[in-house]
């Protein structure tokens, strides 16, 4: 376990940039040091803490925060279609995504320039342009923090949801996600139907689709449409899309014509969470240090100096906003702590 720091500052690792303190803060690289770390730490909060991409801190953590250092990618198995590539979670997630492109790995393309870790995205079932880890995961493992062992946990055992999983639910806090497991094609199956990307790939210029040349057009479209949490600080998506009964979107499309709206099995409906916010007038709009982004209004951005405390009361008016507006509850995606 690397040096216990006490009143430790952890504005350099949350994408907001916030300037909160952290009561003790250590890292650990193996798991011999996290099992360490986690011995040493009884009897007051942990939070492990990975690229910090999907926490807004609204105060001090009167706890001890262990930064998840665990690196290593690794091919441990492979079949005639498919590579299981298990990748350490303290690994930055869009590197991982590059390195899976260099070697000719297909399926998280699309899921390029994700903040975040490794060790985030099993946890958040992150997804983007029509792609959630769901459908490339293949296992994890964890070590109980009861316990300090390691535990497997499949496709199944993970309980995936949109934007979730059991670690955010019923397994919150009693785990620590050390390594996750992904099942890679050999043979590419394109996924360009989602969002701007098939008229990006003709902007670019390309002829001869790969997965990379996929990755390169979401990642332009991710840059020009979202801010660079190093220059303003933001943690993407602040709220989940909601999902509607069928019958309850036919209703708000009477009231409002040109709602967008994508089936989803059960008779749901996905809207995007932008267009309620946008509609609802919050886009671009700032109070002091802090507002909504003028280019996405699904992203919340400290201007610099700002406080988490009003970030959050920011997004309660946003949801009340919305509610009184279209009936419909926002989600926070991000993690209030």
């Amino acid at each position: 376990m690397s040096e216990f720091l006490t009143d430790y500052s952890l504005q350099p690792y949350n994408t907001f940039g916030l300037d909160v303190k952290a009561k003790s803060f250590a890292r650990f690289k193996s798991l011999e040091t996290l099992k360490e770390g986690l011995q040493l730490a009884k009897n007051q909060p942990i939070l492990i803490l990975g690229g910090g991409s999907n926490l807004l801190f609204t105060k001090d953590y009167d706890g001890l925060v262990l930064k998840n250092e665990l690196k290593g990618i690794d091919v441990i198995q492979e079949d005639a279609e498919h590579f299981y590539v298990e990748a350490q979670a303290g690994e930055n997630w869009h590197q991982f995504v590059m390195h899976c492109i260099a070697n000719n790995w297909a399926g998280v393309e699309n899921l390029s320039l994700i903040p975040g870790t490794v060790g985030a995205a099993p946890m958040q079932n992150i997804g983007a342009y029509g792609v959630e880890i769901i459908q490339v995961f293949d296992h994890l493992k964890a070590m109980e923090i009861a316990t300090g062992e390691i535990h497997t946990f499949n496709k199944e055992d993970c309980q995936f949801g949109y934007r979730e999983s059991v670690f955010k639910k019923s397994l919150k806090g009693k785990y620590v996600i050390t390594s996750g497991c992904f099942k890679l094609k050999k043979t590419p199956d394109f996924n360009t139907s989602y969002g701007a990307i098939a008229q990006t790939l003709e902007d670019m210029g390309v002829t001869e689709l790969s997965i990379k040349a996929v990755s390169d057009a979401v990642i332009h479209i991710r840059q020009t449409k979202l801010p660079d949490p190093k220059e303003i600080g933001n943690s993407g998506s602040f709220f989940k899309n909601p999902e509607v009964d069928k019958i309850d979107f036919e209703g708000l499309r009477a009231e409002f014509p040109s709602i967008p709206g994508y089936p989803l099995p059960d008779n749901k409906v996905k809207i995007p969470a932008a267009w309620l916010i946008d509609q609802d007038g919050w886009k671009g709009k700032t109070f002091g240090q802090i507002g909504v982004h003028k280019n996405q209004p699904l992203v919340l951005v400290n201007y610099g100096g700002g406080k988490g405390a009003d970030i959050k009361a920011l997004a309660f008016k946003i949801q009340a906003s919305v509610a009184t507006k279209f009936g419909i509850e926002l989600t926070p995606e991000v993690n209030i702590v």
